[in-house]
C-alpha cells in the first residue's frame, strides 16, 4: 500500500518535458481552451494525447525506481476505454511473461516503427528514460501544433457558418418575397435590386448542385482518403490555400526536423531514420520525396542534395542541415530547424485568428447591407410622391 502512496506522490510532481509551463495554461480558463482541446472521434484507441501521457508517465515512474510492471497495471486500470484497456493489458502480459517494452510495443500493433526501434535503441544504450521523454516531448509538440491551428479557425469557421446560413437566408427566402411585391407594382427597379434578385435566382437554383457536391465530395474523400492519388491531391489543394497552406506546410517540416532529431540523437542510422520518419510523417508530398531521397543517399549522393530536388524543403532549411552535414551536427540543427517553424507556425496562427475574425464580419455586414440597400431602394423610389 506504501508503494502506492509513493507512486501517486511521485505522479502529482510529473512535469511537461522540456520545460513548457502547466501554470500558464491552467490561469487562461475560457472557452478557447475548450476548443483546443484535442477532438478524438475514435479513429485511433492509442492517440497522441494517451502516447503522451503514457511515456511521459513512464519515464518519470521510471526514472523514480518503479519497475515497469507496477507502472503498466496503474496506467491500465485508469483506463476508462475498454479497447485501450485491452492493449494495455497485452503490454502487461508482454513484460510479465519476459519480453523487453520494445518486444511488447511492436507485438500490440498500435505502436509505429519509429517508437518501437527508439525504445529499442534506449534499452540497447541504457538510455531509455531519455528516450521515453523525448518520446513524450515529440507528441506534445505535434499536438500543440494541432490545438494551434485548431484554435485559430474554430471561431473564424463558426462565423463562416452562421454568416453562410444568414446569407442563405436572406438570398433564397427574404429576396424572392420582395421580388414578389416589387413584380405586382411593376415599377422599373434600380441596377442593384435587379442584380441582388437575378443573384437570388441563381442561389437557389445551385445550392441543391453545391450540397450534393458537397456530401459526394466528403463521401468520396472518405472512402479515398488513403489512396495515394487523394492524398496528392488534397495536400497540392490545402498548400495552395493563402496562409493556411503555408502554416500546415511549416507544421510537418517542423515535424519532420523533430523527427529526424530525436532519430539521430538516438544514433539510428540516417537511411533508417529516412525510412522510419517516411511511414510516420502522414504528409505526402514529404512521404513521397522521402522514398527518392532515400535512394539518393543510398548510391551516396549527400543528404543536403537529395533535399535539394524537392521542392517542398525550402532553401533555408536545407543550407542548416548541410552545415549540420558538414559539422557531423544534425540532431543539433534539426533541433533549431524544428523549433523554428514552429514559432513561426505559433506566430502565423496567432496573426490568422486575429485577422480572420474581423475580416469576416466587415465581409458579412458588407453582404448584409447590400441586399438590405437593394431591398429598400425601390421601396423609397415607390413611396415618393409622383
Amino acid at each position: 500500500m506504501s508503494n502506492i502512496v509513493d507512486i501517486r506522490k511521485i505522479r502529482t510532481h510529473v512535469k511537461t518535458p522540456r520545460g513548457t509551463s502547466a501554470e500558464k495554461n491552467g490561469e487562461e480558463k475560457s472557452i478557447w481552451e475548450f476548443l483546443n482541446k484535442d477532438i478524438n472521434l475514435g479513429i485511433s484507441i492509442i492517440n497522441d494525447r494517451v502516447k503522451e501521457n503514457f511515456y511521459l508517465e513512464l519515464s518519470t515512474l521510471l526514472e523514480a525506481g518503479v519497475d515497469i510492471r507496477t507502472i503498466l497495471e496503474m496506467l491500465r486500470d485508469e483506463q476508462k476505454n475498454k479497447k485501450r484497456k485491452t492493449v494495455f493489458d497485452k503490454l502487461l502480459e508482454q513484460i510479465v511473461s519476459g519480453a523487453s517494452l520494445s518486444a511488447a510495443l511492436r507485438s500490440s500493433g498500435k505502436f509505429s516503427k519509429y517508437e518501437y526501434f527508439s525504445v529499442l535503441i534506449g534499452e540497447e544504450s541504457g538510455k531509455l528514460v531519455q528516450v521515453l521523454k523525448d518520446m513524450a516531448f515529440y507528441y506534445q509538440k505535434k499536438i500543440k501544433q494541432r490545438r494551434q491551428v485548431i484554435g485559430a479557425l474554430t471561431y473564424p469557421f463558426v462565423v463562416l457558418t452562421v454568416a453562410f446560413l444568414a446569407i442563405s437566408f436572406m438570398v433564397g427566402y427574404v429576396v424572392p418575397m420582395f421580388s414578389d411585391v416589387f413584380k405586382r407594382f411593376g415599377s422599373d427597379l434600380p441596377p442593384i435590386t435587379k442584380a441582388v434578385i437575378e443573384g437570388s435566382s441563381i442561389f437557389k437554383r445551385f445550392l441543391k448542385y453545391f450540397i450534393l457536391f458537397l456530401f459526394l465530395a466528403i463521401f468520396v474523400g472518405h472512402r479515398q482518403r488513403n489512396k495515394n492519388w487523394f492524398r496528392d491531391i488534397s495536400s497540392r489543394i490545402i498548400l495552395s490555400i493563402p496562409v493556411i497552406g503555408s502554416i500546415v506546410h511549416k507544421i510537418y517540416l517542423s515535424r519532420f526536423a523533430n523527427t529526424m532529431a530525436l532519430l539521430n540523437s538516438s544514433k539510428v542510422p540516417l537511411l533508417q531514420a529516412l525510412q522510419m520518419t517516411r511511414q510516420m510523417i502522414g504528409f505526402y508530398p514529404i512521404e513521397a520525396s522521402l522514398y527518392i531521397i532515400e535512394e539518393r543517399v543510398m548510391n551516396g549522393i549527400p543528404f543536403h542534395k537529395s533535399l535539394q530536388e524537392h521542392p517542398v524543403y525550402p532553401l533555408k532549411m536545407i543550407t542548416l542541415v548541410k552545415v549540420g552535414e558538414q559539422v557531423n551536427q544534425l540532431e543539433l540543427f534539426f533541433n533549431r530547424i524544428s523549433e523554428q517553424y514552429s514559432n513561426e507556425v505559433e506566430y502565423q496562427t496567432g496573426m490568422l485568428s486575429k485577422l480572420l475574425e474581423p475580416l469576416i464580419i466587415v465581409v458579412l455586414g458588407f453582404v448584409v447591407g447590400l441586399i438590405l440597400i437593394a431591398m429598400y431602394l425601390p421601396m423609397f423610389k415607390l413611396g415618393q410622391p409622383l
